[in-house]
């Protein structure tokens, strides 16, 4: 009797580490599909040109781009990170609509933009992920906004036609938790029938800007990450 009760407890005790393990690996796993599910898209333009504007490849006359834009509702910015837990990679993305800014035009030339990103409301799936990128990482109480200022005048290659993408590459200053850094992003460029849209990404490492990724041991964030954006613009 007793022997059978040792075998008993023993086979209970493999159960119990056997599920341990098991619980241990898909955990992760379950976190990664279906708590936090597939990451967002990174941002690209869209062009949706009229029916008449589309029957056409006509170019805008450049005099007629010339003014300031306005940064308008359906703009949006935010950040992507990669972070593993227990092992496991998973992609998170924050995002936020709190997005302003002025972007001045002269022809083919951007000759100034700055934007400004209220970085206390990006959010993401976890309200304590959330509070830790508000309070600890950029410490939002005494740096609550993220901007970017144009420092280099951008020339498109030629005039824009409606529904047709641009790539360009433009040059400013981004400011993040109160710390400044000349960086470089590549964006796309479409203009509507009654609008404009510009998306892209900047890739950056957080230390640069004094920001410490976080590593609980059991979950890390890694180093770098990017800052994302898609600006839905109309002439101010």
């Amino acid at each position: 009797m007793q022997r059978r009760t040792k075998i008993i407890t023993a086979s209970i005790v493999a159960g119990a580490l056997l599920l341990g393990g098991v619980a241990a690996i898909a955990a992760p796993i379950f976190y990664r599909d279906v708590i936090v599910g597939e990451a967002d898209a990174a941002p690209t333009v869209t062009a949706a040109p009229s029916a008449t504007d589309a029957a056409t490849d006509a170019a805008i006359d450049p005099a007629d781009l010339s003014g300031d834009w306005t940064v308008a509702d359906g703009s949006f910015a935010g950040y992507r990170v990669d972070e593993v837990l227990n092992g496991t990679d998973v992609t998170v993305t924050g995002r936020t609509d709190e997005v302003t800014g002025l972007l001045t035009v002269e022809g083919l030339e951007l000759t100034g933009a700055e934007l400004t990103v209220d970085v206390a409301s990006i959010a993401t799936d976890s309200s304590s992920r959330d509070s830790y990128f508000r309070d600890n990482a950029l410490r939002v109480s005494q740096f609550p906004t993220a901007t970017f200022v144009l420092t280099d005048t951008v020339t498109a290659a030629a005039p824009p036609a409606v529904g047709g993408v641009q790539t360009i590459s433009a040059t400013g200053d981004l400011t993040i938790a109160g710390v400044t850094r000349s960086v470089t992003v590549e964006l796309e460029a479409v203009l509507n029938s009654t609008d404009g849209q510009v998306a892209g990404s900047i890739p950056i490492t957080f230390a640069d800007f004094g920001v410490e990724a976080p590593n609980l041991g059991f979950v890390s964030v890694e180093p770098d990450g990017f800052i994302e954006f898609s600006l839905v613009i109309r002439p101010a």
